[in-house]
């Protein structure tokens, strides 16, 4: 359970860094200069994305066992590697087109900007990985947190802190390393 909590948090909070949603913290934050509302929408739309994520990883894994989805989660964060390269844009329409309160635009905008997302997508291949929902989305969701509660403080000075190249490519090669040890350990090369 702790190593699902560790390897999920660690994964998703650098994952998340240059992120979509990472940038829609900084816009929401720009515009609505209300921190606290922003802050608990995204733990909200995140927690209930990861959660929904994580429950379909831990079942897509029980109908789908042995060697061959082992290798297939490995491959997938392989790719999931080569997609964390690809920089996103900043989705601010989804902010505009909300008429709600600063937490209501914040967790619609977060959950629906969230769909289909690589920190989506990689809850669901770790919750298929460890069998553990709650250890998943705890660690998924404060991975987030991590990366984003800083977006929302720091605003726009976040993305010059660190250049966003660099973290991407620190995400891809975690992800390798992770999807190519999963490959060996399907394969038995651990022993």
């Amino acid at each position: 359970m702790l190593e699902a909590f560790g390897v999920s948090t660690l994964l998703v909070a650098i994952a998340e860094i240059g992120d979509k949603t990472q940038l829609l913290a900084i816009v929401l934050a720009a515009k609505f200069r209300k921190p606290i509302p922003i802050i608990l929408g995204i733990f909200a739309a995140t927690l209930a994305n990861h959660a929904l994520a994580a429950t379909a990883g831990y079942f897509i894994a029980d109908f789908l066992s042995g060697q061959w989805f082992r290798i297939a989660v490995g491959v997938a964060f392989i790719v999931m590697a080569a997609w964390a390269l690809i920089p996103d844009k900043e989705d601010e329409g989804a902010a505009q087109r909300t008429h709600g309160g600063v937490f209501l635009t914040t967790l619609i905008a977060f959950f629906l900007v969230e769909i289909g997302d690589k920190t989506q997508i990689a809850t669901a291949l770790l919750a298929a990985r460890f069998q553990d929902i709650v250890a998943v989305t705890a660690g998924t969701t404060l991975g987030m947190m991590l990366a984003n509660v800083p977006a929302v403080f720091l605003g726009e000075a976040a993305s010059r802190i660190v250049p966003l190249n660099y973290v991407r490519i620190a995400a891809a090669l975690i992800f390798v390393i992770i999807g190519l040890w999963l490959i060996a350990a399907a394969l038995g090369w651990f022993g």
